[in-house]
């Protein structure tokens, strides 16, 4: 079904956000703080490009022989590589890092250096994910291809009862399928879906920006090292893979425990496109938060922790989602709304291990309790 025949209904149970929206504005307001990032999030910028330029720069240097060396080198760059992607990046696509637009689109640009597209993850994840969370059909973070299934209502296959165990490794290869084919295909179905007449944008050029992206991430992370490096190709080719992996596997650990979880509900539309909640309540029952206390995942994870907070607030820095967090948690008590949050990360990764689990055995799963 198309997203523009989905209707959130607007005029039921409206209080609720209405409440919250006032809340929230207030405690800036009082606070005499603003909504956008602020000296911390100079700090962070600077520290997860120093922690993704770093590494290159010695790696490329050749300053040291040791093979331990090297490859722990190409550990912290994948560790660099997620935390732009987390930190810099997925808030300056939202409009949430600065106030000043001309600051979020070269930030966000830092796509291009994680290997991915700032259109095609603008309309996949601002736009699709963020608006119809966890609608089968529609939201493309949970229809990750044939081989996984996120939503009990996708096909069961067989091999589904052993994706608990399988996942970890197809997390990891996050950022390959971003840096080579995922973003293509991605240009394609949105020509065909129309997307590119309803946002106004060429698709050759905007195809050829995104080849050209492409060109000069794998020619700096992959075709520079091959030619200037002393190791072995086969090394290299492996060092390359451990950055990937790391970077895919850390972003996909924060991404998932959000949404496919035993506590998410997948609300779909009637057969006239009608959602059953409002947009904000259909956000709490589909998000779920982890690990609130965590200060160094908090950080690292650009406020990811607190998923709740940025889908009803994606345009708020996550530098203020701990303490907003506060009004949401206790709004959504007032209002007899769930606001589901895990303790620890531990905790959070075993229950999403539970969800795939679940979603691998069963047409229709039992429920965390």
């Amino acid at each position: 079904m198309s997203t523009s025949k989905i209707k959130f209904p607007r005029d039921e149970n409206t209080e609720f956000f209405a409440t919250l929206r006032s809340k929230v504005n207030a405690y800036f307001k009082k606070n005499k703080i603003s909504k956008n990032g602020d000296w911390r999030m100079i700090v962070k910028t600077i520290s997860m490009i120093l922690l993704y330029a770093v590494p290159y720069v010695l790696i490329m240097t050749q300053v040291t022989d040791v093979l331990v060396y090297k490859f722990l080198l190409w550990v912290v760059m994948g560790l660099g590589l997620a935390g732009m992607g987390l930190s810099v990046m997925h808030g300056a696509v939202h409009g949430a890092y600065s106030s000043n637009k001309r600051v979020n689109k070269i930030l966000a640009n830092t796509m291009t250096f994680i290997g991915g597209s700032k259109f095609t993850w603008n309309v996949q994840h601002n736009q699709k994910h963020h608006t119809y969370t966890n609608v089968d059909g529609i939201d493309e973070d949970i229809n990750p291809g044939a081989i996984m299934r996120f939503s009990p209502h996708k096909k069961l296959y067989w091999v589904h009862r052993f994706q608990h165990f399988y996942a970890w490794f197809f997390y990891g290869l996050m950022t390959v399928s971003w840096s080579t084919e995922k973003d293509f295909r991605q240009l394609i179905k949105y020509k065909m879906d129309g997307i590119f007449k309803n946002e106004n944008k060429s698709f050759s050029k905007t195809f050829s920006k995104v080849l050209f992206s492409k060109i000069v991430f794998q020619f700096l992370t992959l075709a520079l090292p091959l030619i200037l490096l002393d190791d072995p190709w086969y090394l290299i080719l492996l060092f390359v893979f451990t950055m990937h992996f790391v970077a895919g596997l850390i972003m996909a650990c924060i991404f998932q425990p959000a949404h496919v979880m035993p506590t998410s509900e997948y609300p779909l539309p009637d057969e006239s496109g009608n959602m059953e909640n409002n947009w904000a309540i259909h956000q709490m029952l589909t998000t779920a938060n982890f690990a609130p206390n965590s200060r160094i995942l908090r950080w690292y994870a650009g406020g990811l922790t607190h998923q709740i907070e940025h889908h009803l607030f994606p345009s708020i820095c996550h530098i203020h989602y701990k303490d907003i967090s506060k009004i949401v948690e206790k709004t959504a008590k007032e209002f007899g709304l769930p606001y589901n949050v895990q303790s620890s990360f531990y905790t959070a990764l075993k229950y999403h291990a539970k969800m795939l689990k679940d979603l691998g055995k069963f047409e229709h799963f039992p429920s965390m309790t």
